[in-house]
This record gives structure tokens, sequence and C-alpha cells, in this order.
């Protein structure tokens, strides 16, 4: 009996085998960065569609998150750049445990020295400074280097003449580092209330998300503001909210759309559309080619 048992189970072995190495050959390998999956509407899309239609899902027209680098290339004229303050980076103020070792391994993974990219270069001939924040470092949270790259940008753009841009994406202000993350919110508000006072243009250009700290700081501060359609922004999420207040939120709680009726934002503009609505603005400000 306990041979039969044993012949038995070899048979079944070698009939698995048989067909793993069947389905193997059916199965097609697929490489790596060949497709992205939309986080709305889960759709697998062609990576260089994608890029095609600047990143944006052509199933349900969700934004999708785009690196700061890409957003660059795109505005500016013949994608050329010049980007300032790249030594800024984050050396854990507070030794908070095991920061250290994920900002190193942010750096590799992600390509960034930090949450924003700080750049100046010409839009339509027009000398512009450019910030733009990218969630895949800690969330776009932040920092005490993220407000001072930003701030000094803001300088940067207020001792030149030249209007400022600032795309945020955020989770807000970056626990790492405390108090120190907070301040940044007045010092960049400082910052651009001596570029309205030069009667500098600002346009503040958010995007999915922006919350916390960086929207209750210089993310709201825009001469003009700008949404991408859908993006959420708010200080406390809505889930959040919604705990606390123990009641239900309007649909569309916090999106663009929604702010857009409230007055905080101005216009939503697809992604397709942002180079040429930032340049009508540009020559709508503007005192003359620079």
């Amino acid at each position: 009996m306990e041979e039969l048992f044993k012949a038995r189970k070899e048979k079944l072995n070698l009939f698995k085998s048989i067909r793993n190495k069947m389905q193997d050959k059916k199965r097609i390998d697929v490489p790596d960065g060949l497709y992205t999956k939309c986080d709305s509407c889960g759709e697998s899309i062609l990576s260089e569609d994608l890029k095609e239609s600047y990143y944006v899902c052509p199933k349900c027209g969700a934004h999708l998150k785009m690196r700061a680098y890409t957003r660059l290339n795109l505005l500016y004229d013949g994608g050329k750049y010049k980007e300032l303050y790249k030594s800024i980076k984050s050396n854990d103020p507070l030794m908070f445990p095991g920061y250290k070792e994920k900002l190193v391994k942010l750096e590799e993974t992600t390509n960034l020295d930090e949450a924003v990219v700080c750049a100046t270069g010409r839009i339509d001939g027009r000398k512009v400074v450019v910030c733009v924040m990218d969630s895949r470092f800690l969330m776009g949270s932040m920092s005490g280097a993220v407000g001072e790259k930003i701030t000094r940008a803001i300088e940067h753009a207020t001792k030149r003449k030249c209007p400022i841009i600032i795309f945020t994406t955020s989770g807000g202000a970056r626990m790492q580092e405390g108090i120190i993350s907070l301040m940044q919110m007045a010092k960049t508000s400082a910052a651009l209330a001596k570029h309205h006072e030069a009667g500098l243009l600002y346009i503040s250009y958010i995007t999915h998300p922006t919350t916390g700290g960086v929207t209750a700081s210089f993310a709201m501060l825009g001469d003009i503001i700008i949404g991408e359609p859908k993006a959420l922004i708010g200080f406390a999420g809505p889930r959040v909210i919604e705990s606390t207040i123990k009641q239900k939120l309007p649909e569309g709680f916090q999106r663009t759309e929604f702010m857009q009726d409230q007055g905080f934002i101005d216009m939503i503009v697809e992604r397709s559309k942002m180079r040429e609505t930032i340049i009508k603005l540009l020559k709508m400000h503007s005192r003359g080619a620079q």
C-alpha cells in the first residue's frame, strides 16, 4: 500500500512539473516599466502613451503624479533651464531615529536631493523662476531644506524682478524636523510678501495632493492660483474632518472643482494646456519683454 501511494505521489509531481512548464511557455514576460497603473481607475497604460498624454489617464482623465524634472522640461523653452540650490539638503537637525538613513535611500531611488526642485530659465522668452515639488520624496513634505530652497528662489526672483511659479504637492510639514519644518511657513510667506510689495507676479499651481502647512502658507498666497483637475487641497484631510465634526462632507469636498466654487482658486487647467495658459498669464502681467 505504501509503495502504491509513493507511485501516485511521483505521478502527481510529474504532472505538476509538466503543467508548470507548459504554463511557462505560454507566459509572456513584460519588461518592468512598460505599463503604468492608473491610481484612480486601475487601468494599465503603456508608459510611452502616458508620457505622450502628459501623464493623464486616457480612460478616466485622472492627472497622475508628474516628476519635477519632467514638468520643468515641459514648461521651459526647449526644456532648457538652470537648476538652483541643488546642494541644499536636509541634515537631520533633531537626530530623528532612522531619518538620516531614509534620506540617503530616497536620494538613491528618486534621484532627488529634496522634495522640491528650483530652477530659472525662460518661458516664451521671459525670465521666470519655477519651483516644483515632487511627492516621491517623503510625500513632498516641507523640511527646513525645502523651505530654504523655496525662500531663496522667491528672493532670487524678487532681486531679478521676474515672476515666480510654484507647483505644489505635499503631505504638509515634515514631522521628523518638528518646529524647524513649521518655521518654513512663516519664512516662505514673508519672502512672498516682499515679492508682492515689489509689484511682481506669483503664480501658485496646485497639484494633487496639496495639504497641511504648504496649503496654510505659500500654496494659497498666489496672485493667481491654478489647480489641476480633481486635485485635493486642504489643511486636514476629509477623513480627519469627518471624524472630528461627526458629519458627512459634501461630494467632492476639498477637490479643485469644489474649491473654485468657493472662491479659493481662480482656475482649473488641464495639464495639456499648462504651458499655454502660463504663457498667456505672463503676457497679461508683463511690463515688456525681459
